[in-house]
């Protein structure tokens, strides 16, 4: 089987695609970026399943046997071993979820200044959110509690979280907006990089040389 000569090797299109984009006004890379970047941002916030957040405090109270700095100390413990199997284990049962979906749905974050314990929950609903943050302060105090006669501190459910109203995740007009602005950087920086039009040479008048002109005013 011979090769056909008439056949494309590819070189001849890619340099007709490359005198295309050459040929692009610069602002049209910007624009095509921010376009395209909006789109999937928006295409991404829309599909995705909303999440909600609700969350739960407690607080450390130091009893007679204590003081406050004692009570700051303990909630920092607090809120380290809330996330821990021995406290998860029992808030699946109040909650009605596995453990797995717990250690993935709970943060907890403390104070360096109050003796305080958040616990926070996020769940696509609303309901399971605010059941789950309930679940695990209610635990943790338990297992606080439990140790009161050794640690002299005590555990208080501070606030129950409430069911949210409005989803924490963000909107498909926010992940637009921030897809058009990386799409705009990125068109920006293929900007930068893009061929370059190659300016057409300047014909320019051509000067004889002197022994050229002396040869001339010779044969004058």
């Amino acid at each position: 089987m011979t090769d056909n000569p008439n056949r494309s090797t590819g070189w001849p299109g890619t340099a007709r695609a490359l005198a295309r984009v050459k040929a692009l006004p610069p602002w049209s890379l910007l624009a095509a970026g921010a376009l395209l970047g909006g789109v999937l941002g928006g295409a991404h916030g829309g599909l995705k399943t909303p999440q909600y957040t609700a969350t739960s405090y407690v607080i450390a109270v130091p009893t007679k046997k204590s003081d406050p700095a004692a009570a700051l100390g303990f909630a920092q413990a607090y809120g380290r071993v809330a996330t821990q199997l021995a406290v998860l284990g029992d808030a699946q049962v109040w909650a009605g979820v596995p453990v797995s979906t717990l250690r993935e749905s709970v943060r907890t974050a403390t104070s360096p200044d109050a003796p305080m314990v958040s616990v926070t929950a996020t769940s696509a609903r609303p309901d399971l959110a605010a059941d789950i943050a309930n679940a695990v302060s209610r635990s943790l105090t338990r297992h606080a509690n439990a140790t009161k006669g050794s640690t002299h501190v005590k555990l208080l459910r501070f606030s129950r979280a409430v069911e949210p109203t409005e989803a924490s995740s963000a909107s498909a007009a926010v992940t637009g907006l921030v897809g058009a602005s990386a799409g705009g950087l990125l068109g920006g920086l293929a900007l930068l990089v893009r061929p370059r039009r190659t300016p057409e040479p300047v014909p320019t008048a051509s000067v004889p040389g002197p022994a050229t002109a002396a040869v001339f005013r010779g044969q004058l």
